[in-house]
């Protein structure tokens, strides 16, 4: 059932929040949040991907992105269908010790959608807000680089390595991103 947020143009810059289904906090292994910024990469290389800003959170993705091909909600859809698979792999095959209540839940949550077939990782909604002012692409980027400060995992932003804040701030990060006019910086 369609939400409201659907990506209409393809070819515009998108707020995107991306939820794991029962806001499971799958995200606390590092093997899973490497997943997600391999697979980032991998459609920044080969899918056209425009990345502006990012955070991986416990059970939840925010980016500022865009498509250079207009191609944006394919991209997202192959996204989600490559991660979903390999994390669901990798937690099947590793010595996951919260398997046992996880994959139920995974497997639950897959029963509620007539195309899903063992497991489901992500909700089919995407929270997808087009940017069109400065303003807003200035606010939506702040807000999601100050998402870990507000959850107490750091102090400052640029702290937090699973976002883009370290590009902002100067420093390298986990992927190279188009930083958009301003610089992000935390005056001490």
């Amino acid at each position: 059932m369609p939400t409201g947020y659907q990506i209409l143009d393809q070819e515009g810059l998108y707020y995107l929040t991306i939820k794991v289904v029962n806001s499971i906090d799958i995200f606390t292994r590092k093997r899973y949040r490497d997943i997600i910024i391999q697979s980032l990469k991998y459609c920044q290389k080969y899918k056209a991907l425009e990345i502006y800003a990012y955070i991986v959170m416990s059970n939840h993705l925010h980016m500022v992105v865009r498509s250079s091909t207009g191609n944006l909600s394919d991209t997202i859809g192959a996204f989600k269908s490559y991660t979903s698979k390999a994390i669901l792999h990798a937690i099947e095959t590793s010595e996951e010790r919260r398997k046992t209540w996880i994959l139920p839940l995974f497997e639950h949550a897959a029963t509620l959608h007539k195309r899903n077939t063992n497991y489901q990782l992500w909700t089919h909604e995407n929270r997808a807000i087009v940017l069109l002012s400065n303003k807003f692409i200035t606010q939506k980027i702040n807000y999601i680089h100050k998402n870990p400060v507000k959850a107490g995992i750091v102090e400052k932003p640029e702290d937090y390595i699973y976002s883009s804040a370290r590009n902002y701030a100067g420093f390298e990060g986990l992927i190279d991103v188009n930083v958009a006019t301003f610089k992000w910086i935390t005056k001490n």
